[in-house]
């Protein structure tokens, strides 16, 4: 069985959702006793599952990494949050959540996520909530 991790290492956003709703699809068409669409294997049935946690993952990095480029571009935390849907204190604390996991990652792996000074950068760049 392949775990999230395995998956999001083989899949960028776009193909894992892909899979996701094909794996969907054919379960919906299971659900409904149309014998020409037999049920999800076992290994079927778990591969939606991890898909479901990398598309959460991948969805969420993207979502950080458009609000590194918002700040790049002069965009304040009032306006993240509106962009958001929640305050600018909570779109900065996740952000800054985010950071600190980008340095785990790397610290952990030592090729994915932020190495030291690229995660000072990116403290730097997020600043404070204004």
């Amino acid at each position: 069985m392949a775990s999230p991790d395995d998956l999001e290492r083989e899949h960028t956003l776009s193909t894992a959702t892909a899979r996701y709703d094909d794996l969907r699809m054919r379960e919906a068409l299971a659900a409904m006793d149309d014998t020409d669409h037999p049920p999800l294997t076992q290994q079927e049935a778990l591969e939606l599952l991890a898909l479901s946690e990398v598309v959460i993952r991948k969805a969420g990095y993207g979502r950080q990494a458009m609000v590194r480029t918002a700040r790049g571009a002069g965009a304040s935390w009032t306006q993240i949050g509106v962009a958001l849907g929640s305050s600018k204190q909570a779109a900065w604390e996740g952000h800054q959540r985010w950071i600190e996991e980008q340095s785990r990652q790397h610290a952990i792996g030592g090729y994915a996520g932020f190495d030291p000074d690229e995660a000072q950068a990116a403290r730097g760049l997020a600043g404070r909530p204004d």
